[in-house]
């Protein structure tokens, strides 16, 4: 039995784009077979697989045929060349509430997509009770769903779609609606249904998401497929190109400011060696500026990749000026955990004063910055140095060496959240005659 949810081979979408509405019927009336339309391809020669029980997200800009790729998998458009195969009952939330009626209640609204994919009626009514309760909307759920706010609208759209067992879900940037409670509760389904084997492709602009959910990821832009692989490498990618989209905006505003600088006198006489550091061409690399080397020591100056909560440590990051000169530089550091999520972010801006740096040609800068390391949940990190122009606001990245350094942190502690805070406990009684609520 395959093991492939979903596979599409060299996928893709042409439509006809007419300048003019009578062209399209001087084409289809023309005797000589005279093209008056050109094409335009929303998807071009697309090709990934998806396996079962597999997250796979699909990231691109706006206009990218995201949307239009989840719509050939799930039926709604039809694709113009190469193959598609699904293995599975789809549930779909390109739309939220796509098929539903306005005039039905909620109740309604359910049986009737329970119909659409395939259920009877007595299928559904061991499943409506799940989904009211998902839901949470109370006794709007008998009321005609016109009568509803977006809020109630998309809790009922989300607990139809992933309350109906299903084995492929579908996904389209569904979890931008409803309150921060609301999408909570969506996550931790995700995070359940991923337990229970069910495949899901997801669509999102939300990179710390897709990081967190997904094993792989497609990229396509304007049609095209960029990539497809490992979620770490192409988000890795599709960020630096976000980067040098936003440094090509700013630049011109970065170069306006008169930002106070740190003077650091030059020590000609003291000899230095540093670790290398791994440098990975997808980065975003300065012609005029480098880090040279990037590590951890503990209080004892010994260089570590193992840390444990609550002790002390310095990390370093060293960089080389390639230019004559440079200023309003800032330097830092991120540490983010294993599903992309940032938990710290250290830099000379923020942490000096909202003061930037000065570097010439010929010096080599070491940037230290000591702290306690807090406690955090144990287990495997990536520390990412940068270095940028500008303020904290508005800057450019001229380099950014994501994942430079893995680390792995330790903590015998109970381990029940990101971060743990340690706080002061104080208890009291009252008797109950002397309390009142407002």
């Amino acid at each position: 039995m395959s093991d492939i949810a979903i596979k599409i081979e060299n996928l893709s979408k042409v439509y006809k784009l007419y300048d003019k509405p009578i062209d399209r019927m001087k084409e289809a009336l023309s005797l000589t077979k005279k093209k008056y339309s050109r094409n335009h391809y929303a998807l071009n020669n697309i090709s990934f697989e998806v396996k079962k029980g597999e997250t796979v997200g699909i990231i691109g800009s706006n206009g990218s045929g995201k949307s239009t790729l989840l719509k050939i998998i799930t039926g709604v458009l039809s694709l113009s060349s190469g193959n598609l195969q699904v293995n599975g009952k789809i549930s779909a939330l390109l739309e939220l509430g796509a098929g539903f009626n306005p005039e039905y209640t909620g109740i309604q609204n359910v049986y009737l997509n329970g119909t659409m994919m395939g259920y009877t009626k007595e299928q559904m009514d061991e499943r409506v009770k799940p989904i009211m309760d998902f839901a949470d909307i109370g006794e709007f759920i008998y009321q005609p769903v016109k009568t509803y706010s977006s809020g109630m609208f998309a809790r009922l759209a989300f607990a139809v779609a992933i309350n109906i067992e299903p084995k492929i879900l579908i996904v389209d940037e569904a979890l931008s609606v409803g309150d921060v409670f609301f999408q909570n509760k969506c996550f931790k389904k995700f995070d359940k249904l991923q337990e229970e084997g069910t495949t899901i492709l997801f669509v999102s602009h939300d990179i710390g998401s897709i990081r967190q959910m997904c094993s792989r990821v497609l990229w396509i832009e304007k049609g095209e497929q960029i990539v497809f692989g490992n979620k770490d490498e192409v988000c890795k990618k599709y960020i630096n190109k976000q980067f040098k989209e936003s440094n090509q905006l700013n630049e011109k505003e970065v170069e306006k400011e008169h930002l106070k600088a740190i003077n650091i006198p030059v020590k000609s006489n003291i000899k230095k060696l540093y670790p290398k550091i791994k440098v990975d061409k997808n980065n975003i690399l300065s012609e005029d500026i480098e880090i040279i080397s990037c590590f951890v020591k503990d209080k004892d100056n010994n260089i570590v990749t193992t840390l444990e909560v609550l002790n002390q440590y310095s990390v370093y990051i060293v960089c080389k000026v390639k230019a004559v000169y440079m200023d309003k530089i800032i330097v830092g550091i991120v540490l983010e955990n294993s599903k992309g999520i940032n938990l710290l972010a250290l830099n000379t801006y923020i942490n000096n004063h909202e003061k930037v740096l000065e570097i010439s040609q010929g010096e080599v800068m070491e940037v230290k910055f000591d702290f306690q390391l807090p406690k955090i949940l144990k287990g495997q990190y990536l520390i990412s140095p940068a270095i940028a122009k500008g303020n904290q606001k508005e800057n450019v990245i001229l380099t950014w060496l994501h994942g430079a350094l893995d680390i792995t942190i330790l903590n015998n502690g109970y381990n029940t959240s990101l971060m743990e805070i340690d706080s002061d406990v104080k208890i009291e009684k009252y008797s109950t005659n002397n309390i009142e609520l407002y």
